[in-house]
């Protein structure tokens, strides 16, 4: 089993690129299914196992693809009669699986899919995808351990109102409601900017999505949609590590691909700290000094604090002076990298949905296990600062999501390699 060594106490400098973002081109990829003529290309695409995933669970439906690695394109050819089942083999590797139904039902109009798997990050429901599909006219149920959906009289357009703005459902009904007759209002729906990704690549398909980016979508149904080109949107996340990573390390870094609109909570928070932050067009420039004052930190729906930044900023902020608190309230369970961050010798204590860090931790370098994909980011970011050597196990987590991070790392120049145990 591979495993990363990081010898802490080096600077970053240098220049890094941002790959094509993970949570918008899964979405994007299952969205091709809706592509009854034409070929969909897309560009941009990270070399990431939940692609290579998303590609099974596509190419079991009976659409053609092709992944290129190396040139970071995807083809899919949808044209073809599609299968409704998504099998239990690849779906229960990843949650994003979930996200063909909404296709498969728009095509088709019924689906059978496997309950999803992915990251254990306390209760992640699919309540609100099956809402928003019953109330454009399907009838669904469950029967061991798979999804049923049906539809008598295809999918008519309608209001849906979301209980929580799930980014997971807002997809799956968008993309349903692309082929259904008539106009859909869904509201209280995420913001994400992988939303607009999707959404924008809808519209060029030949769709009509309005409002992404707002709190209310409109989608209004069309006869059919074509294959075309499009290019995935920078990796958010990863780009706000890279930042971290600059700014852990008391560095200077520029990250190419950072967009400031599509994380300024991170943005204001991190320039809150006392880092120094140079916002460009398609570009981030990060330096910091040695001391960075105390922050509080609370994890909201996008335009807030994201989630998947949590613990990553929780490892910046034990290299800062004074009383910080971490709120989680997205997930639950979701303080996992915490246990692994006291065998660094961090000072956390975690109280219900809440970690409290006290003064600035003199981390040591450890064996640590990644939990999941953002746990075994932070662990390596607190591996670049700490006292000797670390090393993180379980990257499984890590190539879920990253694409080659510990070789932007130590292009930056990181004491960092991989090791095959």
């Amino acid at each position: 089993m591979d495993k990363i060594e990081i010898n802490g106490g080096k600077k970053l400098t240098g220049e890094v690129k941002v790959s094509g973002a993970k949570n918008a081109v899964l979405p994007v990829l299952t969205a091709s299914l809706l592509a009854s003529k034409g070929v969909s290309k897309l560009k941009n695409v990270p070399a990431l196992s939940d692609v290579e995933t998303i590609n099974n669970v596509i190419s079991t439906l009976n659409a053609e693809v092709s992944y290129n690695k190396e040139q970071e394109e995807v083809t899919v050819d949808a044209t073809k009669q599609l299968n409704e089942e998504a099998p239990y083999e690849y779906v229960s590797k990843m949650r994003a699986s979930i996200l063909v139904m909404g296709p498969l039902l728009a095509r088709l109009g019924h689906a059978k899919v496997a309950l999803p798997g992915g990251c254990a990050i306390g209760s992640r429901p699919i309540e609100q995808h099956i809402k928003g599909f019953e109330e454009l006219g399907a009838e669904i149920h469950m029967d061991g351990g798979f999804i049923y959906a049906n539809t008598t009289n295809g999918l008519k357009g309608t209001t849906i109102h979301l209980d929580f703005p799930s980014v997971g459902a807002t997809q799956n009904i968008i993309m349903a409601a692309s082929l259904a007759e008539g106009k859909t209002v869904l509201e209280n729906v995420a913001r994400e900017p992988e939303i607009v990704d999707l959404a924008n690549y809808i519209n060029e398909m030949g769709g009509n999505v309005l409002g992404s980016g707002t709190d209310t979508i409109t989608i209004e149904g069309v006869e059919a949609l074509y294959g075309v080109e499009h290019s995935i949107i920078p990796d958010r996340i990863e780009a706000g590590t890279l930042l971290i990573a600059g700014a852990i390390t008391r560095g200077n870094v520029l990250v190419n691909g950072a967009i400031k609109e599509h994380m300024t909570s991170l943005v204001y928070k991190l320039e809150e700290m006392g880092v120094n932050l140079e916002c460009l067009d398609d570009a981030i420039r990060v330096s910091a000094e040695n001391e960075l004052k105390p922050v509080d930190i609370k994890t909201l729906p996008h335009p807030g604090f994201p989630t998947d930044m949590q613990s990553q900023m929780m490892a910046l902020l034990l290299t800062a002076n004074g009383h910080k608190v971490v709120t989680e309230t997205v997930f639950e369970n979701r303080f996992m990298h915490v246990g692994e961050f006291k065998r660094m010798n961090a000072k956390i204590t975690v109280e219900g949905r809440s970690a409290k860090i006290e003064g600035k931790s003199q981390l040591q370098g450890a064996q640590v296990k990644a939990t999941d994909l953002r746990a075994a980011a932070a662990l390596i970011l607190a591996g670049l600062v700490a006292e000797g050597t670390t090393y993180v196990t379980e990257l499984k987590h890590l190539d879920r999501g990253y694409v080659d991070l510990h070789g932007k790392l130590k292009a930056l120049g990181a004491d960092i390699k991989r090791i095959q145990d």
